[in-house]
């Protein structure tokens, strides 16, 4: 049986071999706003959190609002995905998504007023309902992302 100190060293304590790294590439519309080498990369599903790590097998995802964080030697960088879709192959993350905002360019009471206006709108069909609903949900993400970075 393997002891705790065993397996970090031959693993680390995320169970991966030292070295090991994935790609992680964020396209928006406009751009490609990140294309590095990274540890683990965790994202927002529509129905969930997904966190990748290096030998992952491959998947294609729905995107939610929220946070999408990569961790690699130099920290951790954050930004708040809009929705959209991630697939997950041969260790490269390829997120595509409208709109991909650095967490620390977040703005909480932004983001509460958005939450507010979105609240206060009438939909008078179901699409307007579901479109006002999209929009609560995406200013509720904007904020707990914002918060987490200490801006609220």
């Amino acid at each position: 049986m393997a002891t705790a100190s065993t397996v970090d060293a031959d693993f680390g304590t995320s169970g991966k071999k030292p070295g090991e790294r994935i790609q992680c590439v964020v396209v928006t519309p406009e751009r490609t706003l990140f294309d590095e080498l990274v540890e683990f990369v965790s994202l927002p599903l529509f129905d969930g959190e997904l966190g990748v790590l290096p030998g992952r097998s491959p998947l294609i995802g729905r995107l939610g609002f929220g946070e999408l964080r990569t961790k690699a030697l130099g920290g951790t960088k954050r930004y708040f995905v809009d929705g959209g879709f991630v697939q997950v192959r041969d260790d490269l993350v390829t997120v595509l998504t409208n709109r991909a905002i650095p967490a620390d360019l977040l703005d909480a009471a932004v983001a509460e007023g958005e939450l507010e206006q979105a609240r206060t709108r009438r939909a008078s069909n179901e699409q307007e309902a579901t479109e006002k609903t999209r929009a609560i949900g995406r200013a509720q993400a904007m904020i707990r992302v914002a918060r987490h970075q200490g801006k609220a």
